[in-house]
């Protein structure tokens, strides 16, 4: 003040002032009025006053102490925010089998900055936990957005990121899931032993619901692009063992289960691989029942069966059982058409010796045109930046 009056410090005070003040105050001020440096700022001040003792020192302690104490007692989310986010993971979650990908995949990044920027301000531990496992399932869902879009560096680096939430939750069976996207990452990125042994860390958790199936079947599926027949088909009972004993429910559901459509799909694609068409065939028919079943069906994983089934007609020569499964595929709309999809399409063997030519050819330009008008090309062509 003093220096802002362009005076002295002395001349702030009266003789009332001067009173009132204590005498290590007083002291202080002595001092700098006889010397030419500036004053002591505050630290230097607060230094020279005597530190409490006594009853005073007691009480200040209980002062501190109870100061703290509203600021733990504080936080910046409550127990119904918490299952509201819950519920909008789980909405998301549940969308993601029917609906368009890219609004969703919007939906599911603003919801996953709301949880981060909650993170960053103050909550019980037990909130914090609850909130990175929120976290944790959206990062993942991302991750399997970003995947299906076909930006699998992307897709790695959201996994990441999940699997950093899991552990600060300290929370197995998201782990576990985390590990499944991961593993599907590596599996359409051409990591196959990456993709085996993302597979086996999760199982090795030992979570609850239905991920320790969809491990095991992601684990066959690996193996069976490997060429390892009996890797894969032993990986397989594991996921019926899976099932058998399976404890508890998911916590998310919809892309993060494993229904039995589901699993009978890899069945399709491992006895593919392993050269078993006729094996295939019949868990691709059982696929397809069984999804008639369920109150949700996932386009894209109905689309995979009907291309097992194609692809096991191809196998045995029965080309038109092959184009009448690939009907309802071609006819999905270019916003459903995942990468997956495309992808096992274009690894059809169209040229078969028992197809006519003409067949062929009108298959072949089917498949080459779904593939040029697919969301992941769609992606790839658009202005701007990519979603991130």
């Amino acid at each position: 003040m003093a220096d802002a009056f362009t005076c002295r410090v002395e001349d702030l005070l009266d003789l009332d002032d001067r009173r009132a003040l204590p005498d290590a105050d007083l002291r202080l001020l002595s001092g700098a009025a006889s010397s030419p440096e500036p004053p002591p700022d505050t630290r230097t001040a607060a230094a020279a006053v005597p530190e409490p003792s006594g009853s005073e020192l007691v009480r200040l302690a209980a002062d501190e102490s109870a100061t703290w104490a509203q600021w733990a007692e504080a936080s910046n989310v409550g127990d119904i925010a918490l299952d509201q986010l819950m519920a909008d993971t789980r909405a998301l979650a549940s969308d993601f089998l029917t609906a368009d990908p890219l609004p969703l995949f919007v939906r599911t990044r603003q919801l996953r900055d709301r949880v981060f920027s909650l993170l960053e301000g103050h909550q019980h531990p037990r909130q914090a936990a609850d909130l990175y496992v929120v976290a944790g399932y959206l990062c993942g869902l991302l991750t399997w957005m970003s995947s299906d879009l076909g930006q699998l560096r992307d897709a790695d680096t959201q996994g990441r990121t999940a699997w950093l939430c899991a552990e600060l939750a300290g929370h197995n069976d998201l782990r576990a899931w985390v590990l499944s996207t991961r593993s599907k990452v590596a599996f359409w990125d051409g990591r196959l032993r990456d993709a085996v042994n993302y597979a086996r860390r999760g199982a090795a958790y030992r979570p609850t619901g239905t991920v320790g199936v969809l491990l095991a079947c992601q684990e066959a599926d690996a193996w069976s692009q490997l060429g390892a027949e009996t890797e894969a088909l032993g990986a397989l009972v594991r996921a019926e063992d899976a099932r058998d004993t399976m404890s508890g429910e998911d916590d998310v559901g919809g892309i993060f289960a494993c229904q039995p459509a589901r699993q009978e799909n890899y069945v399709a694609a491992v006895q593919l691989r392993i050269g078993r068409p006729a094996d295939a065939l019949r868990a691709a028919d059982n696929a397809l029942t069984l999804l008639k079943t369920q109150p949700v069906r996932a386009y894209g994983t109905e689309a995979q069966i009907h291309i097992s089934k194609a692809a096991a007609h191809l196998a045995t020569g029965e080309a038109e059982g092959a184009f009448e499964a690939l009907a309802p595929v071609l006819a999905l709309p270019p916003d459903h058409r995942m990468e997956p999809v495309t992808r096992r399409l274009g690894e059809l063997p169209v040229d078969v010796n028992r197809a006519p030519a003409a067949g062929q050819v009108g298959l072949r330009a089917a498949i080459e045109e779904f593939r040029l008008h697919s969301a992941p090309r769609h992606l790839a062509l658009s202005p701007g930046e990519g979603p991130a």
